[in-house]
Parts: structure tokens; C-alpha cells; sequence
């Protein structure tokens, strides 16, 4: 206790003991290909901070465009603010310890992955792998440019492009069926898939329109939605900025066969202009993890109470850490659920935080663990938005549902 010598008043400063959860940045994208100058920085992961940056770093004089530079200028038009480009070579694999890929898993700060352009199987499996294993990000996938049959879109098989030197060559579709042209699955819905790719004016000569993979665009497309509103916002119903065309227009009827499949449509509309029209992921249509924004929500809560929980570890583990923890962890989802990030009219509705002697019995004290059991109600996407229109004798009536 300190000691007060004279009358007076005194001020002490106390710590509460609160250790706020703050949310990671969900906005940073890494991106895999080959730069307009081969040779720059290659296999290291560089980060770029706008569209000059990266011209200085990737670029020289007469170099010509390429897939990884039409994507970068998309990323930064679109509302992207910060990526790390790993160059490597055309053609060579973008897979851990044989590319750029093991560069950008070192980065924590990167949430967002893509190898623009690369459509071949062995590329976007080393994606999802990579997003799958890392936990704390998710691959955006292009597809080809075009599909003369948009239902082998919906057909996990031997993309177009051939496998990299090195790697297994792509599976052959089962006889009588031709190959299809989607990814696997990811049943943890760690990856996007999007069609077609986009006309844009290509990035080192803008008096050229050319084809340009969505990913970069679609990287921006996340970030500016994070920024804007918040990662629970699906990124989706939303304009294209650069894109001045499509390779492919996609109808409704054919995005009918594509949405359920977990295709995500970019669309041309006549009022609107260029949109992308879909937010789901490559999981199964069945699985909790089939809407974008809720996969990355989870990807964000999770890591943020990962790493603002390390003070807990060597912590004596018994009530008073158990009543700290679900303080908060529950002050974070508070602000989450006042943001709308989490379903539900109160919190007691949109999560819970259970962390007591029930889910930490002597075994798992004596074994060195605390457990915490948190449940979540994610704000999903108002995927299907139906109006009933009726006709009565006193007039028209219109109700949503």
C-alpha cells in the first residue's frame, strides 16, 4: 500500500484485469503468379501497397501484361489497400516448397489468397490446401474464361490448362462424362469459385481491352465490403469497378445450374452494369459453411480470440480465469452482435461463452488445459428474397418474405 504523508486528495491508477479482444484485419489479400518482369523478387512475398508500388517493383519498360498484374490494378481499383505479391514462374507450380504459395502461408497479416489466372487442378488444390491447413484465410479461385457447357462448371474434374512440371496430372473424368471444370470441394468452405473472368484495359498498356481472372477484382471486392461494412457483409450485389465487360454472359437460367453448385456468377445487367451475383463457397450445399461471409466471419472471430487470449496460457486455471475469459470473450461478441455481425434480437440470443468447472473437470486442469465452448448465430445472407404480390377487391398488396 502506498503511504499518504499530508492531507489531501490522492489518485491511484488500477488495472481491471480486462483484456479486450480486438478483431484481426480481415482486408490483406496475397496473390500468386507471374509478374510482368519475371525475374523481380522471385518466390518472396512482397508487399504492395498500391498500383505504383507495384509497376516500380514488377515491371520494367516493354514488359507486357500478365494475368497477376490485370489482377493486382483490379485488387487496388476495387477498394483493396494492402497485398503481398509472390512472383513465380510462368507455367511452374505455385504449390508450398515448390513456389510462391509457402512465401504468403509466413504471413499472418493475409487473409485472402488467389493465383490469378491459374485454372489448372493442381493450382487451385494447392489454394484450398493452403487455405485449408492455414485456417485463417480463404482462396478465391478462378474459372476459365469461358465454358461451352456452363454444367461442367458444376463438375469437379480436370480444369482447363495442364498440370505444372512436377506435380500428378489431373484426374480423368469418370467414362461417358465429359471433364469438369470446378475445384473440389472444401468442406470447411475455406475457398470461392467465380465465372466468367472480366474485359478490362489491360494494366501496363490501358489502350488494350483484354481478359482478366475476377480474383484480383473480387480480393477488392472483399476488402472494400470489410471496410465499408463489415466482414459478416456478403460480398456480393455489388459493381465491379474496372470491369467493362464479361468473356461470357451468364443468364439466369444458366445461373440456376450454377449457384447451387457453389459457382459464383459475375452478371451483366443493363441498369446496373457488371455485378457479382453470388457469395458461397465450395462446400457442399448442405454444410453451415456454404455462405462466404460466414466462413470469414469465423475465420475472424476465431483468430482474433486466439491471439488475444495468449495471456491466459501459465495462468493459474481455475474460477477467476474461467469468469475472465467469458468476460471477455463476451464483451467482443457483445460488439459484434451491436455491429450485426451475429443474429438475434440480444446477445443471450446470438451467442453464448461457457467456460466453468462443467467444461474444465480436474482431467483436463490436471492435463493442462482450459476450455472454453462458445456458440455463435451468424448473420447469413438474404440469399432468396421473395415478394408476394396479391390482387383484393380494395387494392394491390406486396409483403416480403
Amino acid at each position: 500500500m502506498p503511504s499518504y504523508l499530508s492531507p489531501g486528495i490522492y489518485v491511484e491508477e488500477t488495472d481491471s484485469g480486462a483484456h479486450p479482444i480486438e478483431a484481426v484485419g480481415t482486408q490483406t489479400a496475397g496473390f500468386v503468379g507471374t509478374a510482368p518482369n519475371p525475374d523481380a523478387r522471385p518466390g518472396e512475398a512482397v508487399a504492395i501497397n498500391n498500383w505504383s508500388q507495384f509497376t516500380r517493383v514488377f515491371a520494367r519498360d516493354g514488359d507486357p501484361s500478365t494475368d497477376l498484374a490485370n489482377a493486382v490494378q483490379g485488387f487496388f481499383l476495387n477498394g483493396g489497400s494492402r497485398c503481398y505479391v509472390a512472383n513465380v514462374p510462368a507455367n511452374g507450380s505455385i504449390a508450398p516448397k515448390k513456389g510462391g504459395l509457402d512465401a504468403l502461408n509466413a504471413i499472418d497479416e493475409i487473409a485472402i489468397i488467389a493465383a490469378p489466372g491459374r485454372t489448372d487442378v493442381a493450382s487451385q488444390t494447392a489454394l484450398l490446401d493452403a487455405a485449408e491447413a492455414m485456417k485463417d484465410r480463404v482462396a478465391i479461385l478462378d474459372a476459365p474464361p469461358t465454358a461451352d457447357d456452363v454444367e461442367a462448371l458444376t463438375r469437379a474434374g480436370a480444369a482447363s490448362g495442364d498440370a505444372a512440371p512436377g506435380d500428378a496430372p489431373p484426374p480423368k473424368p469418370p467414362k461417358g462424362q465429359a471433364a469438369g471444370l470446378r475445384p473440389r470441394d472444401s468442406d470447411g468452405g475455406y475457398g470461392a469459385f467465380y465465372f466468367p473472368w472480366l474485359r478490362v484495359r489491360d494494366a501496363i498498356d490501358p489502350d488494350k481491352i483484354v481478359s482478366a481472372p475476377p480474383s484480383g477484382h473480387m480480393a477488392g471486392i472483399y476488402a472494400r465490403t470489410d471496410a465499408e461494412r463489415g466482414v459478416h457483409k456478403a460480398p456480393a450485389n455489388v459493381v465491379v469497378r474496372g470491369a467493362l465487360g464479361l468473356t461470357q454472359l451468364v443468364s439466369r437460367a444458366e445461373q440456376d445450374v450454377l449457384n447451387p453448385a457453389g459457382v459464383n456468377c459475375i452478371r451483366f445487367f443493363t441498369r446496373e452494369g457488371v455485378r457479382v451475383w453470388g457469395a458461397r463457397t465450395l462446400a457442399p450445399a448442405s454444410s453451415n459453411w456454404r455462405y462466404l461471409n460466414v466462413r470469414r466471419l469465423f475465420v475472424m472471430i476465431e483468430e482474433s480470440i486466439a491471439i488475444s487470449t495468449r495471456w491466459v496460457v501459465f495462468e493459474p486455471n481455475d474460477r477467476p480465469l474461467w469468469k475472465a475469459i467469458q468476460r471477455d470473450v463476451g464483451a467482443f461478441l457483445t460488439l459484434l452482435w451491436s455491429q450485426g455481425a451475429l443474429a438475434g434480437s440480444r446477445p443471450e440470443e446470438a451467442f453464448f461463452v461457457k467456460c466453468d468447472e462443467e467444461t474444465n473437470p480436474p482431467e483436463v486442469i490436471d492435463a493442462g488445459q482450459v476450455v472454453v465452448v462458445i456458440g455463435i448465430a451468424p448473420v447469413k445472407p438474404a440469399e432468396f428474397v421473395i415478394f408476394r404480390i396479391g390482387q383484393t377487391p380494395t387494392g394491390a398488396t406486396v409483403e416480403a418474405g
